[in-house]
């Protein structure tokens, strides 16, 4: 079963990337074919500056080799240097109607959100399709927000193969429900778009203070209160177990608890938690070309199998003479 899923380094990396994405794929690499990558193109839709996109794209490396991620045990790159994906992009476009990318969500949020319109932005999902089927990818994990996206690489595909034959290999999802959408710091799902985020790797008086600002309801101290409307609650359970999920719920449902208190003990679990991969972190920032030689190696190996899958496309499609 091959795995895919990749990360934009358009920012600084906080608990809704490690708890979404980043762990998941971590776990994956001891049990299935993990392939795994930094989304820098798709981070131009949204940054501009290309001195903050190169930075955040070593520091969104040194943060998942940091947390875990091994590159013998899985195929670990950087999305542009393997540019084959963009030329599949192309194909792809041909066998795209532009009522399915009208359709896409994600777009009109940005939009919304005022990131300025762009073709970059609007093609999108086609970018996103090149970086699934070029990898015959199996499966996905995906967020809620993603599976659209998804379903739009699953209809260019089967809308190519309709025309050529089995090129590609159909991607299913891997949505976790408990994890779909992680609340930030007001209760929305947690993302850099929105400002409400709890960063990985902060020092500690700018953790204590982004925890600190965790809204919460105005119940009183002597009454009990909801863990489920509580945004505390549904990030802090996101650090226990089973049995440290139910203590919690307890007290939560037992009068006297304090908003202030558990945002204190959310605080060190959160602090204590990172602290022994921020100290790896600092190692991989201080020696940054060996982060390089580690993304150079794994786009050799992610560029051995997009290439025959472009050949495919290419003699298909007639690029081949």
């Amino acid at each position: 079963m091959r795995i895919l899923s990749g990360i934009q380094p358009s920012g600084s990396l906080h608990l809704g990337n490690f708890f979404g994405m980043m762990k998941k794929m971590i776990e994956y690499q001891e049990q299935e074919e993990l392939f795994c990558f930094i989304a820098n193109y798709h981070a131009m839709t949204s940054l501009s500056d290309g001195k903050v996109l190169a930075k955040g794209t070593l520091e969104a490396a040194a943060n998942f080799l940091a947390l875990g991620l091994d590159p013998e045990k899985s195929i670990f790159w950087v999305q542009s240097d393997v540019p084959e994906v963009q030329e599949l992009a192309w194909i792809l476009s041909n066998f795209t109607p532009m009522g399915l990318l009208e359709r896409c969500h994600s777009y009109k949020d940005k939009v919304a959100q005022g990131i300025k319109p762009n073709h970059g932005l609007f093609a999108y999902p086609v970018l996103m399709a090149a970086d699934i089927l070029l990898y015959q990818s199996d499966k996905v994990p995906v967020g809620k927000d993603q599976k659209q996206h998804l379903e739009v690489a699953r209809d260019i595909a089967i809308k190519y193969n309709n025309e050529y034959g089995d090129v590609f290999t159909l991607p299913e999802p891997d949505i976790d429900d408990d994890l779909a959408t992680i609340p930030g710091l007001d209760g929305r799902k947690m993302s850099k778009s929105y400002g409400n985020t709890i960063e990985l790797f902060l020092e500690e008086k700018a953790l204590r203070k982004q925890v600190m600002r965790i809204v919460t309801d105005p119940t009183p101290v002597e009454e009990p209160k909801n863990p489920e409307t509580c945004n505390i609650f549904q990030i802090y359970r996101l650090f226990l177990d089973e049995n440290g999920v139910a203590e919690l719920r307890r007290r939560y449902e037992t009068p006297g608890l304090r908003y202030g208190d558990v945002k204190q003990e959310l605080f060190e679990t959160i602090r204590d938690f990172f602290a022994p991969y921020a100290e790896k972190r600092k190692e991989l920032l201080d020696n940054p070309d060996e982060i390089r030689k580690i993304l150079a190696a794994g786009a050799d190996k992610a560029r051995y199998v997009a290439l025959k899958t472009l050949r495919k496309a290419r003699k298909k499609g007639g690029l081949i003479y």
